[in-house]
Order: C-alpha cells, then sequence, then structure tokens
C-alpha cells in the first residue's frame, strides 16, 4: 500500500519486495505464526589489507551505475536510464525533489497527503490510477519521505510506454477535487492510526520532536491527524503546482529496453510538459519551521529514505566538513512515556552531520561494528546478557542534518536505566579501548555485500539511481561511496565515536507500559448478525478503465523457458538449481516439513523454537563462530516457521556459496542447541509474545484462526506464556531428530554459479545427512463453515485504529478451482486500489487504508480471508459493506470484462516476478514442495489464460458466503459487544 517511509531499518539490508505477490506462494504458510535476533586500535596485518582488496575485486568492476545515460531535457527533466536485459520487464520511476521536509506546523502531512491524491485521476483521466496500473499488470507504488515523494511501477517491456504516459498526466495533470480529498483524508487519518497504535512509533515521534524542536525533520513524515484534517483543495493544489513538475524530477529506468529509442519516447511523452516558473518555489527556507500552517517555499531537497517499506538510507562523501547543525537539541533527561502497551522501550539518538559529510562511512562501519549480527559489541552487551530481547540501529544521513538511533527492546523485568547505562558504557568502552582491524574488515564486508545483494533486481536497482540522483544529485554516489567505505581504518571508527556518539549529544526516551494485557480466544466465540443495511454503488466498469488506458501491445512477450535443473540425493533430498549469471550473487531457497501443524498442544511454540535455534550453535562451532563466518563473507542465512514448514532464506555473493552451504549443511545435521542459548531464546521469545499481544493485527489474527479451526486441529495452537514455559531442551532435541529429514526437505539456487560444481558441493555436503523409518504425516480433520455470522471482538483499549479479519475454510492447492479462485480474488480484492473492495470501501467511501481479500490455499487446507484496516467508528459500515460486495458478487458474478481484466493483470504480475531472483527461488522451491511438474514456472500463466467466465461465476456461487462468515475486529473497546479475555 503507498504510503510514507516509516523509521527503524538497517543499512541496504532488504531488497525491495515486489508488493504483488501471486497467492499460491503465500499459501504453503497459511495463516502463518510470525517467525519466533587493548588501549590503541590495532593496525591493519597484510593478510586483512589482502582480504578488503580481494572484497573490492570480487565486487567493484561489476558497479551499480554500469551502462547509465544521463539525460536532462529543455524542461529540466532528469532522465537516468539503463538497461539490463535479464527478462524481458522494465521498471518506469518518477522522483519529486520533495518531501515532509518542505512543511510545518499546521500542515505537516500535506506531502504525503498529496501523494494519495495523485492516484486519484487526473483531466484526461478521471479515473483511480491504481485500476489503470493494475490494467498494465504493473506492480506500482509510491512513498514520501522526508525530502523526496517517489512514484514506480515494474511491467513487462512492451507496457513502458503506457507507464510513461500516465506517469506524465499526472505530472501536471492531476485533479484535486473536494469529495475526492475528503474521502482519501479518511484513508490517510486510518493509515495514521495504525501507526499510532506502534509504541515504538510513538517513542520515536516525541524523540525526534525534541531532537528538532524547530526544524522539519522532526515532524512525522505522514503528518498528524489534527493537520490532515483540516487541509483543503487550494492548500493541496498550490503545493502541487509548487512542486510537481519536470525541473523538480527524475525520471529513472532500467530494465529490458533501448536506449535511443526510449530517450525518443521520453521526449514526445515529457517534453511539452512546462517547467516551474521563475521563482515559483521560493527561495531556500533551510527546513526551518516557520508560521503555521504556512507552507514553506523552499527549493527542492536532497534527501534520504527513512523507510519501513523501502531500506534505502542515504549517505554522502565530500571533502568539505561543517559542525552539526545548531537546529540539533539535546536533553539533560530522558522523555518518559507512560502509555499502555506491552514491553519497555529504549531509544536514543545522537545528531550527526548532513549527508555531504566525509565521516559517513566510517559511521556506517561503526553502526555494523556495534548492533550487526551476534558478534556485534552491543548485542553482545544488551541482548546476549539477557538485558534485552532485541537491539535495532541504523545511521540516517539527510541535507541538512542525520541522526544514529538506536531501538532497545528490554528483557523481561529488566529496568530501562539500567540498560541505557550499560548501552553507555558498552560505547565508552569501545570509544576508550578502540576496535579490531577484523571487526572493520567484517563490517566493511558486510556492508558492502549487502549494497550488492539488495540491488539484483530491476526496481531496486532503480531505487538506487534515484536515491542517489535526488540526495546528493549524483546517481554514481554508492560506487564512489563504496570505495569510501573500503577505506575506512580502525582509527576512523574510533574517531566518530569519541566526534558524535557524545552523552551531552545524545536524546533519550523511555517508553514505560501502563498496563499489561493477554488476550486470549474464549472456547466459544459470541455470535451477533450484522445489522448494518449499507447498498454499495456500482462497480467502476471495466470498460472505464480500458477507455483511459495508454495504447499498449497487449500481446505479452515470451518469457524464455529456462527451466531449473532438478536431481535427488539417495537419503532423499531435492534440489533444483537455476544458473543465472545477471548478478554475482546466488539465492537460496529451502523447506522443511517441520512448521508449527506439528507443535504439540501444550508446547506450542516448538517447531520455531528448533527453527530459531538451529544456528546457536553445532558439534563443531559455537554460535559466535557461525555468526563470524558468515558475517566475514557478508552472506545470510535464516530459518523461518510457517504452518506447513519451514522456510529457509539464504543468500550470498557467488564466490562465498560453498561456505553457505556448507554452514547450512552443519546446522541442519549437527545442531546442538545448547542450554544457555535456549534460555536466552525463551525470554526473547515471551517478550516477543507480550508484544504480539498488543497488536490488534496479531491478536485479530489469533482470534480468527482459531475461531474457524476447532482444538485439536493442526492451525489452532498458537504460543502461549504457558506452553513456551513448558518446552524443555529435550523436546527441542527429539523434535528435530524426528522432523528435520533429507526426505522432506527441498532446496532451490538461482544464481552465478557452475551447474557441475554445486552439484558436486551438495551432494558432498548433504550425503551424508541420515535418514531412517518413515516421515511423521498428519491428518487434518474436516472443517465445517459456520452456520451463521460469527462476530468476535477481543478489545485492546486505547489503540488508535482497529484491523479486521473475516473469513472461512477455503480450498487447499490442489483443488480444480483453484486457477479460477485465484482470478475471483483479483477481481474482489486483490489489489486495494483497483479491486471491487477497494474501489468500493476504501476508494469510495474513505472508510480503510487498506482492504484486501486471498484464497490462501496450502497442502492440506485452505482458508478465505479478508483483511481491512479502520478507524474504530468506520469498522462497523466497512465490514457491512464488505458483506454487501461479497452478496452482490456471489448472486449477480462478475463481468466478462472484469475476467479479462484480471487474467492480464495476474499474468502479467506473474511475469514482472519472474524477474526477481527471490521471488523466482520462491517459486521454484514451492512447486517442488507442492508436488507440481517443473513446468508449472512457465505453464502457470498459461492455466490462468484458460480460464473462463463461467468457471468464475461458479467459483463466486461455491465459495463466497457472506452469510456464514467469521467476522473477527481487534481494537478499542468501543467496538465491542464483548470482551474476551
Amino acid at each position: 500500500m503507498y504510503g510514507f517511509s516509516k523509521f527503524y531499518f538497517k543499512f541496504y539490508k532488504y531488497p525491495l519486495p515486489l508488493l504483488l505477490l501471486s497467492l499460491w506462494l503465500v499459501a504453503v504458510f497459511l495463516l502463518s505464526d510470525r517467525p519466533a535476533h587493548s588501549q590503541h586500535p590495532v593496525i591493519s596485518t597484510n593478510k586483512e589489507k589482502y582480504q578488503s582488496t580481494l572484497l573490492a575485486k570480487r565486487i567493484m568492476p561489476s558497479t551499480l551505475t554500469e551502462n547509465v545515460r544521463k539525460t536532462v531535457l529543455e524542461n529540466g527533466l532528469t532522465v537516468l536510464t539503463k538497461e539490463v536485459h535479464t527478462a524481458p520487464v522494465v521498471t518506469v520511476q518518477v522522483w519529486y525533489k520533495v518531501g515532509s521536509r518542505n512543511e510545518e506546523p499546521g500542515v505537516n502531512g500535506i506531502a504525503h497527503q498529496l501523494e494519495h491524491m495523485m492516484f486519484k485521476g487526473t483531466k484526461n483521466r478521471p479515473i483511480q490510477f491504481g485500476r489503470l496500473f493494475s490494467a498494465l499488470g504493473s506492480d506500482s507504488n509510491a512513498f514520501t519521505s522526508y525530502d523526496q515523494t517517489a512514484y514506480y511501477g515494474t511491467v513487462e517491456r512492451n507496457k513502458l510506454k503506457a507507464l510513461l504516459v500516465l506517469e506524465a498526466d499526472r505530472m501536471r495533470n492531476s485533479q484535486i477535487e473536494p469529495e475526492q480529498l475528503v474521502s482519501e483524508k479518511r484513508v490517510v487519518i486510518s493509515e495514521l492510526q495504525g501507526y499510532e497504535n506502534s509504541p515504538e512509533y510513538r517513542l520515536n515521534r516525541a524523540v525526534m520532536q525534541a531532537v528538532f524542536p524547530n526544524h522539519a525533520y522532526g515532524l512525522p513524515v505522514g503528518g498528524t491527524k489534527a493537520d490532515v484534517e483540516k487541509f483543503e483543495v487550494e492548500q493541496v493544489e498550490k503545493y502541487y503546482r509548487n512542486f510537481y513538475s519536470p525541473d523538480n524530477a527524475v525520471l529513472v529506468i532500467v530494465g529490458d529496453f533501448q536506449t535511443a529509442n526510449t530517450l525518443e519516447t521520453i521526449k514526445e511523452v515529457f517534453g511539452k510538459l512546462p517547467r516551474q516558473e521563475a521563482g515559483g518555489r521560493g527561495q531556500e527556507a533551510g527546513g526551518r519551521r516557520q508560521e503555521a500552517g504556512v507552507i514553506s517555499p523552499s527549493s527542492p531537497s536532497l534527501s534520504t529514505q527513512h523507510g519501513l517499506n523501502l531500506s534505502y538510507p542515504l549517505t554522502a562523501l565530500s571533502t568539505q566538513h561543517s559542525e552539526l547543525s545548531t537546529q540539533h537539541s539535546a536533553l539533560s533527561t530522558p522523555i518518559v512515556l507512560r502509555e499502555p502497551g506491552a514491553g519497555r522501550l529504549l531509544q536514543v539518538v545522537y545528531p550527526l552531520p548532513d549527508a555531504n559529510q566525509p565521516d559517513v562511512p566510517a559511521l556506517d562501519v561503526m553502526d555494523y561494528i556495534l548492533t550487526e549480527g551476534r558478534n556485534s559489541r552491543l548485542y553482545q552487551a544488551l541482548v546476549e546478557s539477557g538485558l534485552a530481547s532485541e537491539l535495532t540501529a541504523s545511521v540516517t544521513s539527510l541535507r541538512e542534518s542525520g541522526w544514529y538511533e538506536l531501538l532497545v527492546t528490554a528483557g523481561a523485568k529488566q529496568d530501562l536505566k539500567k540498560i541505557d547505562s550499560m548501552l553507555s558504557s558498552a560505547i565508552a568502552n569501545v570509544a576508550e579501548k578502540g576496535v579490531t582491524s577484523e571487526e572493520v574488515e567484517r563490517a566493511k564486508t558486510q556492508l558492502t555485500a549487502d549494497v550488492i545483494l539488495s540491488n539484483r533486481d530491476i526496481t531496486s536497482q532503480a531505487m538506487r539511481l534515484g536515491t542517489d540522483e535526488t540526495t546528493v544529485g549524483d546517481y554514481r554516489y554508492t560506487d564512489r561511496y563504496l570505495a569510501a567505505v573500503r577505506l575506512v581504518k580502525p582509527t576512523d571508527v574510533v574517531a566518530v565515536i569519541n566526534k558524535y556518539l557524545t552523552k551531552e549529544a545524545r536524546t533519550v526516551g523511555f517508553f514505560e507500559p501502563t498496563q499489561k494485557r493477554i488476550i486470549e480466544v474464549a472456547d466459544k466465540p459470541h455470535s451477533a448478525q450484522t445489522t448494518e443495511n449499507f447498498s454499495p454503488g456500482a462497480p467502476v466498469l471495466p470498460s472505464e478503465v480500458m477507455k483511459y488506458l495508454p495504447p499498449v501491445d497487449l500481446a505479452t512477450d515470451a518469457i524464455a523457458q529456462v527451466l531449473p535443473q532438478e536431481f535427488k540425493l539417495t537419503n532423499g533430498l531435492r534440489i533444483l538449481l537455476l544458473p543465472d549469471r545477471s548478478t554475482p550473487t546466488v539465492t537460496l531457497s529451502g523447506y522443511i516439513q517441520a512448521g508449527t501443524e506439528f507443535d504439540p498442544e501444550n508446547k506450542a511454540g516448538l517447531a520455531a523454537f528448533v527453527a530459531d535455534n538451529l544456528l546457536n550453535g553445532t558439534k563443531s562451532k559455537d554460535v559466535l563462530t557461525i555468526a563470524k563466518v558468515l558475517g566475514e563473507r557478508g552472506a545470510s542465512l535464516d530459518f523461518q516457521t510457517y504452518r506447513e514448514g519451514v522456510h529457509i532464506e539464504g543468500d550470498s555473493l557467488a564466490d562465498d556459496l560453498p561456505i553457505l552451504l556448507e554452514i547450512l549443511a552443519d546446522v541442519v545435521k549437527n545442531s546442538s542447541f545448547p542450554s544457555k542459548e535456549l534460555e536466552l531464546h525463551r525470554q526473547q521469545t515471551l517478550t516477543d509474545l507480550q508484544q504480539e499481544l498488543d497488536e490488534p493485527s496479531e491478536v485479530a489474527r489469533r482470534v480468527f484462526v482459531q475461531s474457524i479451526y476447532p482444538k485439536k486441529h493442526p492451525l489452532h495452537t498458537f504460543p502461549t506464556e504457558e506452553s513456551l514455559q513448558q518446552i524443555q531442551r529435550q523436546d527441542v532435541i527429539d523434535f528435530k531428530a524426528k522432523h528435520y529429514r533429507p526426505d522432506t526437505t527441498v532446496l532451490a539456487l538461482v544464481g552465478d554459479f557452475d551447474l557441475d560444481k554445486v552439484r558436486s558441493l551438495i551432494k558432498n555436503k548433504f550425503g551424508d545427512w541420515e535418514v531412517s523409518g518413515k516421515a511423521p504425516t498428519l491428518k487434518y480433520p474436516p472443517v465445517a463453515m459456520p452456520e451463521k455470522i460469527v462476530s468476535v471482538n477481543p478489545v485492546l483499549p486505547d489503540k488508535a485504529q482497529a484491523v479486521t479479519y473475516m473469513g472461512y475454510t477455503g480450498i487447499n492447492r490442489y483443488d480444480p478451482r483453484f486457477h479460477a479462485a485465484l482470478v475471483l480474488n483479483q477481481i474482489l480484492g486483490g489489489d486495494t486500489l483497483s479491486s471491487r473492495l477497494g474501489a468500493e470501501v476504501r476508494d469510495r467511501q474513505g472508510l480503510s487504508y487498506g482492504i484486501y481479500s486471498s484464497f490462501q490455499a496450502g497442502k492440506n487446507v485452505g482458508t478465505f480471508l479478508i483483511e481491512m484496516q479502520t478507524s474504530p467508528e468506520d469498522s462497523s459500515k466497512a465490514i457491512a459493506s464488505t458483506r454487501e460486495m461479497l452478496q452482490q458478487i456471489h448472486q449477480q458474478g462478475v463481468t466478462a470484462l472484469e475476467v479479462e481484466t484480471a487474467k492480464r493483470t495476474l499474468i502479467s504480475s506473474y511475469n514482472v516476478s519472474l524477474a526477481n531472483p527471490e521471488e523466482l527461488t520462491d517459486r521454484i522451491l514451492m512447486n517442488e514442495v507442492y508436488g507440481l511438474d517443473k513446468v508449472e514456472l512457465h505453464s502457470f500463466t498459461d492455466k490462468i489464460q484458460k480460464v473462463t467466465l463461467a468457471q468464475v461465476n461458479q467459483a463466486a456461487r461455491e465459495l463466497l458466503h457472506p452469510d456464514r462468515i467469521v467476522v473477527v475486529t481487534a481494537g478499542p473497546s468501543v467496538l465491542a459487544e464483548k470482551s474476551i479475555r
């Protein structure tokens, strides 16, 4: 869902995921459990210098900006193009150099509000643009940040011009209609209320306001409810006219296209747009707050991406240096928030210089040494000691300033003042005794590998170019940045700690929860018939969508029919390999049939306990050795537990694949589960559980699942404090021995490798993994649908937003109606901007920030689910509207044009997803897990294409039951007819 960038990320840590995932891939994780983290510095040795040089040779020859071309049109539009011909897809992104930095109190959030309005239509196309993007099969979205607002879409290459036409149209022709603004303000407020549910968000907001009392960086990027409610059409229009013009924008195109032809198209489409009139944006205001209600007419800003959805913080390199901005403020005493919530939180923020300072690379290396991984200094001091259950940190570098923030979740019964004291002592100890060359080299390797691994798909590559160009005015920045990182020395790290991480400069915030909530599900959920009688308006006709869609060749480009090579070891382990030389990386995805469905009722959480502790030690390596081996190469390996299996996720640079496979083989075969690590993990899990039961989305999901599936059903069980306390080390050992077997394991690898070498390597590492007897199996009992509407309302006092889950048992992956159900779902609620539910509940009425439906089809069972987030006062109306829409489609069906549009959207989105190595690897994996033929990788689109109108309407009659549905709304007490405790 489009929205503003939030907070807390790890530098370059995670690549941008495609937002539209096919439902069959999600299905195996059906209603999943959340994955239950000397005096002077040493001088570098020749060995360490050699390692740094080797890293540079492995990575740097293939630069991120290779083949990038920069063009500036006569109207000032900057165009960045990069040809990548690995798949017939292309991404188009428009970045505007404006964000929340251009705001003051009174109009805080107007950049974010305008971002929402940019989807509402133009003079030429008075239609929700989300429907147009969906009809193109574009994976499109947008975000607002401190200094920038960006719009992006990824499509098949034959739709490139259509995307360009749409972006050019809304650059200058968007309409801000009064009725639409009223509706969309409700949506934005719903979004903000969702953030308000989070104690981390509220604490961060308070601390940042203290750090920047007179600067827009201290304002929430998304705005405040009070300001949003007051926005008028004239204000939003003025902001649009001032900042949305070609000379204030960067157009980025990456993918399978020809540069010369594309530039001619760009000149044709964008070249006629006028630049901003002289003086239109006024003089630079420096982001300082002025009188409330007056928009700062500051010039385009250089900015950072500081995000929840997009993990792209920005830094810059410069030979210049300046003192920290006087806009910063530090408090001598902590800010204390005593509010309802779960778990104590500590946040510390240190002011840093702006993006154009030379200390930034050393600051990022410092952050990795302090907080990245089990071997990091602060993790050892806080988490390994049991004082904290979680630690996150980030360096943020913006145009006018920056900051380093640490967020610590306290361990059970731990005092925040003690944690703060230990945090300060640990940092002071590093400053006094220095860091080792080994630590610095490991941090540099991790940081550099993260950059490379997060730029494997074209969407992420374009994001990197757009971010660099709008932040420092140079798309080549990241290449220079990586070169600067390689030069960082231990003395540089100590220097920036002494310079910036001083007690006098920091601002500290404590979150002290005022009450503890334990939410459980009653044996008999309360039932109530919904009485609202709302009739939705007529849906937008698909013919209207086609009327406003730019001309496009509807013939889909053929995808190369490259299939993975499959082989099987004698012990039953299945492996699928697909070489891909496009980047010097490897993506690994795996599956083990050892999910939470096997949890004993009195020891729920056991399956996750096993998976989460696999990396905590083996017969030959302790936890720190394993972390060090992976960290020295910037490789990652993770195990996540879901209902029907454990998902393995790993990636590395191509040369490090042998190390990645060696660690994987060692932990699945030889994990030792040290008692100390198990107890530490238990305490962390208990803290996590306490926080989860404070989240409306988690509570709604639990209650929903347990209201559908009865006790003794494999899906009913969820971890509780009691069940987690019951788990013993022997239980973990026994579960691992019973369920971790090669004959229930599948591995899929996509990347830069030689087939024969990898086959030999896997056989060598996994061939001695022994198996005995038959694999455990489960029989899923049949579950009847409810006879009437079941309404359950768990109460979470003082929450700002409610979360509703609606649904019932559905189909599994092998149901003959599966593909028709996917098409039906796309029409119903597959996309929150283009679906029937999205158009009515979100777009027309403004009742929900996001509403989605899905047929979550697993191996053994399936669930039909609708999820929405609403303001508490809008929940009843949104639920009634949703039921009415279900009833309408159940009785009247859908149209032929809707079916054809949905099919085209699903096919295009699927083809786009195959260009992302992570999604491609997962698709290959899950096809094998489901026992599908490997040609399913490419025949899936043919099966969607063959779905008929009659099949979709039959699925609607058989699979949609608005009067036999479970409705769970978790939120404030005003919503509840009955509190479930």
